[in-house]
């Protein structure tokens, strides 16, 4: 690619990859993600975000779905083991949360694929919203079984009950599958997340960030995916009720308090 830039502009080989680097450090800055890339924090927002979700399976008090996703990278030269994922090659663990118009409302692009889901959660700025009550109470986050429970943090019932628990599962899974066709979109629109990026982690991290950014920007413009092709698949990554007991073990008792709320939440709604 740096060679047919050369030739079509007039620049020299070295001039287009100075200025393929730079374009993520750009886009990575904290103001520009800060402008794109924002959690809904005034009642207003959260409000509408919550009436968008409710439409799709009448799941109410839901200001976002959040999940994991893999972005494959070559072996780095220092701590290679930590970046194995499970499915034996290496990678950048992803966490992603998408509104119900599949925009990306939070991203944190920067743990090794040994990392558990729940763990980056765990020590996300994003939880720290929840925990310090920044966001108001009766607003949550949608997870799958690969995440503890929270109050704020739903996820599906392992062994529901006949009633308003798998009622609860029913519509939680068809509301939480937006978060799966929106890493689908981010990977269909920028297909370098596809494959196996050639960079060190931490470029990798940027290169991540910076496709989220102009993800947002193609939403923002109403810029259509490319078509999409045979091969192509949504979202590859099956977490769900993965090595649940130790999700459990990083948390009890919050776990446990996040349980008998999920319960009484499904009782009271569904």
């Amino acid at each position: 690619m740096q060679l047919c830039n050369e030739d079509d502009m007039g620049l020299s080989q070295s001039s287009v990859s100075r200025a393929i680097a730079s374009t993520p450090q750009s886009l990575t800055r904290q103001e520009i993600v800060g402008r794109f890339i924002k959690f809904p924090m005034q009642p207003e927002q959260i409000r509408r975000n919550q009436e968008q979700f409710y439409q799709i399976a009448g799941f109410p008090g839901i200001v976002g779905a959040v999940d994991g996703t893999h972005v494959q990278i070559i072996a780095p030269k220092d701590n290679a083991n930590e970046y194995v994922n499970r499915h034996y090659y290496h990678s950048i663990n992803v966490q992603v949360v998408f509104n119900a118009n599949y925009r990306i409302i939070d991203i944190v692009a920067k743990w090794p694929s040994s990392t558990h889901d729940s763990r980056i959660l765990n020590e996300s700025g994003l939880r720290q919203l929840f925990e310090n009550h920044l966001i108001p109470v009766q607003t949550h986050l949608l997870g799958d079984s690969g995440y503890a429970s929270h109050r704020w943090l739903l996820t599906p019932f392992l062994r529901p009950e006949l009633g308003p628990q798998t009622n609860y599962n029913r519509a939680h899974r068809r509301t939480r599958s937006l978060v799966e066709r929106g890493i689908g979109q981010l990977k269909r629109r920028f297909y370098v997340l596809h494959g196996e990026i050639r960079m060190s982690p931490r470029k990798t991290c940027q290169v991540i960030t910076a496709c989220a950014v102009l993800h947002n920007v193609c939403k923002d413009r109403h810029i259509p995916l490319p078509e999409e092709e045979d091969n192509l698949v949504e979202n590859i990554d099956d977490n769900d009720a993965v090595d649940n007991q130790n999700v459990i073990n990083h948390g009890a008792a919050a776990h446990q308090n996040g349980t008998l709320y999920r319960r009484q939440f499904a009782n009271t709604h569904f």
